[in-house]
């Protein structure tokens, strides 16, 4: 009892219920309970201490023993099923995310990367760096026609790596040139996490897709330069082989017909939605089909890569909608405890600069990343910071066409941000995923230390896009203006 009465005079009933659901949560994650269970598990004994305990007129726990129970409001738990049933079924934006992850699935089963892989290997292999600018070139065309990251991480790697050990290359610029450039699938559009980003925030995902690509294309620049200035630092650690093949125009013409279909498709969709020919939902159909006639075109199609491609779409897609569902009842409880409101005065509490809360929240989102998937940190965060964002006075450019452009860079910041924490030891995603196709004599510490220069450009382009806003909303403003 006299815990409780403690306990009372340090916060209120729904604080603590709210600070109790995160660590329960976090525990049962790392109790290695799947997350969609572990959401759905706390969320439902929160719902019914809720129904039992909470009243608007209980604020705290000296209320709470002497309580007289009521009974379970069961009409109102009865309506969970269809709020959150009917907010995914209604989205029409969500129609787009299976069939970008089927795009994806398609592009890696054409062929297309290996054949780009070869044809560029060609034109660059001769140069000092050649291979790495070769992998990043890939890595930028398959990060705008997949948007999967881990396939984009693992095709690299399997792809790339023999190659630069077969050169000499340093293991470390080898695996962090591989790292880097398979994580830009996360934000250069069409990113699956973008379509996600777009139904939690409640904004365009054409106005995502537009202000995503010049800060994507920034970090694939801030790469190309550093590889660039790396060969003539240290020569060494990208030697340039011994014996290579004229560079004329066969090897150029290969080059051409190895690239033009992927920008094809590249050009089909995001060219379709910037046109305001298509909607983004439309978009997704026309690349999925696109990327079929692309494997049928290079002999790759058959009934069984179909199958395969079908069934990895229906489980990934199936993963995202259960956390999903998940998500959103553990926001509904969230709720009723009146969490949104408690974790936007703490958050607003601790700076009276907007800007520094901007960073304190991204600062946040890259702790989290290191525990969670993005798939988790999107659909459970940016509910909880979408009003606190709303409310900062963000001096953001919308040049009189962008709805909500404090929304659309904060997005992107978020992106930039996951991507970082992607790539950062000793838990980054991408490392893992880069690990388990690493020949024998490649470590973990040789990829840690070797993504360690591409994390400090990847914070170099988070200050680009932090300090510039009007980089993330000056071409939607720009495609609505005409």
């Amino acid at each position: 009892m006299f815990l409780l009465e403690f306990i009372g005079r340090v916060m209120t009933l729904n604080e603590l219920a709210v600070l109790v659901m995160f660590l329960s949560f976090i525990w049962m994650l790392f109790r290695g309970i799947p997350v969609a269970m572990a959401l759905v598990g706390v969320s439902l004994i929160f719902a019914l201490f809720a129904e039992i305990f909470l009243d608007p007129f209980r604020a705290n726990f000296r209320d709470i023993i002497e309580f007289d129970r009521t009974g379970i409001d069961y009409q109102r738990l009865s309506i969970l099923s269809g709020r959150l049933f009917g907010n995914i079924v209604k989205n029409p934006v969500l129609v787009a995310l299976p069939m970008f992850i089927y795009m994806g699935l398609m592009l890696d089963q054409s062929g297309v990367a290996q054949r780009m892989m070869h044809a560029m290997q060609k034109l660059f292999g001769g140069l000092r760096g050649g291979l790495s600018l070769t992998v990043l070139l890939i890595g930028i065309i398959l990060a705008a026609s997949t948007g999967v990251i881990g396939a984009s991480v693992t095709l690299l790697g399997v792809m790339a790596l023999p190659a630069m050990m077969k050169q000499n290359y340093s293991k470390e610029i080898a695996t962090g040139t591989i790292a880097s450039a398979g994580t830009l699938g996360i934000l250069i559009p069409p990113s699956i996490m973008l379509v996600i980003m777009s139904d939690q925030l409640a904004i365009s995902l054409g106005d995502l897709f537009m202000g995503a690509l010049f800060p994507g294309l920034i970090l694939g620049g801030l790469y190309i330069a550093f590889i660039v200035i790396y060969g003539l630092v240290k020569p060494g650690a990208m030697p340039a082989p011994e014996q290579t093949e004229d560079v004329g125009w066969p090897v150029v013409r290969e080059v051409l017909l190895a690239v033009v279909p992927p920008m094809f498709l590249i050009l089909l969709v995001l060219g379709s939605i910037f046109a305001g020919i298509a909607t983004p939902t439309e978009a997704s159909g026309l690349g999925a089909l696109g990327a079929t006639v692309l494997a049928f075109v290079n002999g790759k199609l058959s009934f069984k890569v179909l199958k395969e491609v079908g069934r990895s779409t229906m489980n990934t897609s199936g993963y995202i909608v259960g956390i999903f569902l998940a998500a959103n009842f553990f926001a509904l409880v969230l709720r009723r405890y009146g969490g949104d409101q408690i974790v936007e005065e703490h958050v607003l509490g601790i700076f009276q600069n907007p800007y520094m809360v901007v960073l304190f929240i991204l600062f946040i989102v890259f702790l989290l990343g290191f525990l969670l998937d993005w798939i988790e940190i999107t659909i459970i965060i940016m509910p909880l910071m979408l009003p606190i964002i709303m409310g900062l006075e963000l001096a953001v450019p919308g040049f009189g066409q962008v709805q909500d452009p404090e929304v659309v860079w904060f997005a992107i910041l978020v992106a930039v941000t996951l991507q970082t924490s992607f790539l950062t030891p000793p838990v980054g995603f991408a490392l893992f995923y880069l690990k388990g196709v690493c020949p024998p004599g490649v470590t973990l510490a040789h990829i840690y230390r070797g993504v360690i220069p591409f994390v400090l450009l990847q914070l170099t382009g988070l200050a680009i896009v932090f300090l510039f806003p009007a980089l993330t909303t000056w071409l939607p403003s720009v495609a609505y203006g005409n």
